[in-house]
């Protein structure tokens, strides 16, 4: 099951945390993996290394995803390139919290240019290739905090919930090419993201997770690798709840 042989998958923000954990997943399901990497080129490279370790195959793309041109332009020519682009997941966020009465309109600005621009773009870029073969995965890095939202993260959970929006757009819009569009809403993951927190912080959020424990990149990765299969070839426009009860 799961099969991803002969596939090419780009992994937008796929040097860290889920993006790194996803772009292993779909490489060990037989993908050829794109990862793709904003400005750590070392830690992109290990992600592919670890890949190429465990025998799978994998390659490294550096863009800004909040340069729109550049990021359709990107995953256009991987498409062009390798003949094909079968899967993409648009990984690459970021979250400049702060309440709202100190929040800067530059980084409400940045927050979307990155996690909603940056991911339409790259969409863009995928698209044409996947019209042509009449197949293809879409798969959207939302969050829990853009289903129930969170004090202090304003910007992230409006750009989270704008994500779900484009989700179901787009699954209607492609759907007729055999495009499947869904969106991941990861809760609490053990991620460098998430690392920044205190104690108190952690314990606070835990209280709120019915399985009482936070979740691990591994675990998102499963379920996006799931939405990238042919066994998922019957699901669009949704979005899939990683978050061990925190929202239900």
């Amino acid at each position: 099951m799961f099969d991803l042989n002969g596939k090419v998958a780009v992994v937008t923000g796929g040097s860290r945390g889920i993006g790194r954990a996803t772009a292993q997943a779909l490489a060990a399901q037989g993908a050829h993996v794109v990862v793709g990497y904003g400005s750590n080129e070392a830690a992109a490279r290990q992600t592919a290394q670890a890949i190429e370790a465990a025998g799978g195959k994998a390659e490294i793309l550096g863009f800004d995803v909040a340069d729109t041109a550049a990021g359709e332009k990107a995953v256009a020519e991987v498409a062009k390139r390798l003949g094909r682009l079968d899967v993409l997941v648009a990984s690459a966020g970021i979250s400049l919290d702060g309440l709202l009465l100190r929040l800067k309109d530059e980084d409400f600005d940045r927050t979307f240019a990155v996690n909603v621009k940056g991911a339409i773009a790259c969409t863009r870029g995928a698209l044409k290739s996947m019209m042509r073969a009449r197949a293809g995965r879409v798969i959207f890095l939302s969050s829990v905090v853009g289903e129930m939202g969170n004090a202090g993260q304003t910007a992230y959970a409006a750009s989270k919930a704008a994500l779900l929006g484009v989700t179901r757009s787009l699954a209607r819009e492609y759907a007729s090419r055999g495009i499947t569009v869904n969106a991941v809403t990861p809760g609490y993951i053990e991620t460098d993201m998430t690392g920044a927190l205190t104690d108190e912080q952690r314990q606070a959020m835990l209280a709120g997770v019915p399985l009482a424990r936070a979740g691990q990149p591994a675990d998102v990765a499963a379920c996006i690798a799931f939405l990238a299969s042919d066994e998922a070839g019957y699901i669009t426009g949704q979005a899939l709840r990683i978050n061990g009860g925190m929202y239900m």
